[in-house]
């Protein structure tokens, strides 16, 4: 195996002030505020990743026949990092994103990077942005890295050439509204993902090509589109960018079910800390697949109780009304739900080093 080629350390020689930085985190919503630093790595075939560089955040060169912007070779993550008690940071399962990182690099015939050159080059950024990790829980900081194909090269075929690259960004809340119930449309006329396709890739073009429903959800009064199967458009898969659990009374409990892992919607990092999590505190949890006919049912008779969407920026947010075209209904009256917010405080205490790390989910970089 050859030599890890490690990381250069170019950081900036003119640091923001912290009154400007501290101006900038006052109010902090979602992906509005980026950090001074980036992390770079570049691939060329056959010779593999070079040296990483710690360099000022900046725009990025490209080649107006870079691979990327004709045939969308282009791959993203989102993981956080938070302050602990002791004003020490900790990330969230960065290796699990690594791993998810490469199975999408995997499904666009882009090359994997080693799972701990991608855990590094994240520690490397934090350590130098350290002053951009806010105190208060819920909030952190949100890392992106990403993989684009840079080869300068017209014709369909997998690219020679790659950038990977990763920065931050200091956030709280992902919608405006803060942790709100949320109204959602159900989308019966366009599908996000079909059986072969990118459907559980973390890929730019699931995102693109969703930005079209998104849009009626927001004609709709909606805040967020919820995806059916594309095949019998009848099972609910997730919602926008997030994964979604449904809640049903079990006796004197609750038991927990998220849509099951098809190959067409995205296996979810907080997803499956939560299947976890909920049998810490004594809920069943489990996957199932779970029809728009169920979901109307089982609210009307009362047994679905709640219903809330999960994923790294919205951490836990209910979904307290649904719409499609011809009618709708609420859930829990509207509300957050009891176990939503057990929950969503459960894992909050975890990623803020409030309570025992079970599982040991965090990762500690400071």
């Amino acid at each position: 195996m050859p030599p890890d080629p490690g990381f250069e350390l170019k950081p900036t020689s003119t640091p923001m002030p912290a009154a400007d930085r501290v101006a900038r985190m006052a109010d902090l919503g979602f992906g509005r505020v980026f950090t001074e630093h980036m992390v770079t790595i570049r691939y060329r075939a056959p010779d593999g990743w070079g040296r990483g560089l710690l360099s000022p955040y900046a725009p990025i060169l490209l080649d107006p026949a870079a691979s990327v912007l004709h045939y969308g070779q282009a791959i993203f993550e989102g993981f956080k990092a938070y302050r602990q008690p002791d004003g020490g940071i900790a990330t969230f399962r960065p290796a699990a994103n690594g791993q998810r990182f490469n199975n999408s690099a995997a499904r666009l015939a882009m090359p994997a990077l080693p799972i701990e050159r991608f855990v590094e080059a994240a520690d490397l950024l934090i350590r130098q942005e350290r002053d951009w990790v806010p105190p208060n829980v819920g909030e952190s900081l949100y890392l992106r890295p990403l993989m684009i194909a840079t080869e300068a090269a017209l014709g369909v075929r997998p690219a020679k050439e790659y950038l990977f690259l990763l920065f931050g960004s200091p956030s709280g809340s992902y919608f405006t509204h803060g942790v709100k119930p949320l109204t959602v449309w159900l989308s019966k006329e366009y599908s996000r993902a079909a059986p072969g396709g990118t459907g559980e890739a973390k890929c730019a073009g699931n995102y693109a090509a969703s930005l079209i429903a998104q849009q009626q959800a927001l004609d709709a009064g909606c805040q967020q589109v919820v995806w059916l199967d594309s095949v019998h458009k009848r099972f609910v898969e997730e919602m926008g960018g997030m994964n979604l659990f449904f809640v049903y009374k079990d006796g004197a409990t609750s038991r927990i079910v998220t849509p099951k892992l098809t190959g067409t919607l995205l296996p979810g990092i907080t997803r499956d800390s939560l299947l976890t999590i909920a049998e810490d505190l004594g809920y069943t949890s489990g996957e199932g697949m779970i029809s728009i006919e169920d979901w109307a049912r089982d609210v009307e008779n009362g047994t679905l109780s709640e219903v809330f969407a999960c994923g790294t920026a919205a951490v836990i947010t209910p979904v307290g009304e649904v719409r499609f075209n011809g009618g709708g209904w609420l859930v829990n009256d509207g509300q957050t739900g009891p176990v939503a917010q057990h929950l969503r405080d459960a894992l909050l205490a975890v990623q803020h080093g409030t309570t025992p790390d079970a599982h040991h989910f965090m990762h500690r970089v400071l």
